[in-house]
């Protein structure tokens, strides 16, 4: 098995259903990735020791999904210098605004890329994480312009099978 080189962190197993985006993404590009639970207020021990020894076990970028407080990003950027990739998760019944504005708002010099609020926000993470990569990985820069193009050509094709149906329907 290869090393990671992402690694996923979760406040709780309850944001799984969403952080698992993430890790879809990561291995739609075939980069390997580990995936843990911690807190940065119920195992702060936990938490400064995987984020301090990141980097010397190989990790390059860190997804970190939290809700409510959502401090778990901030706490890992400040155990790191490796580039923090944060997802607000909407568990709480401010659905994800709190853990939006907790993440987003990090003082100077502790900086933390904050993504869109759940499942969305957790795919764009893995990919910007794939990103990051691709500028010293031809291979995964190449996959990712073929992503995209993919990604154009099925909007064509949606757009095509539209007019089709406004044919189809006599509104055209």
């Amino acid at each position: 098995m290869k090393k990671p080189l992402v690694g996923i962190l979760m406040g709780s197993d309850s944001d799984y259903e969403v952080m698992v985006q993430a890790a879809e993404a990561l291995r739609s590009f075939e980069v390997e990735f580990e995936m843990i639970v911690t807190s940065a207020h119920r195992s702060p021990e936990r938490t400064a020791e995987y984020a301090g020894t990141a980097a010397e076990r190989g990790i390059r970028v860190l997804i970190v999904g939290a809700g409510a407080a959502a401090h778990l990003a901030g706490v890992v950027a400040s155990e790191t210098t490796l580039p923090i990739i944060g997802v607000p998760i909407d568990s709480s019944c401010l659905k994800g605004m709190d853990a939006l504005l907790a993440t987003v708002q990090m003082p100077a010099g502790i900086p933390v890329a904050t993504m869109a609020i759940g499942k969305a926000g957790a795919r764009n993470a893995g990919l910007f994480a794939v990103q990051i990569l691709a500028g010293s990985d031809e291979r995964l820069a190449q996959a990712m312009r073929q992503s995209r193009q993919t990604m154009a050509e099925g909007v064509a094709e949606k757009s095509d099978r539209l007019q089709q149906r406004l044919i189809a329907d006599g509104l055209m």
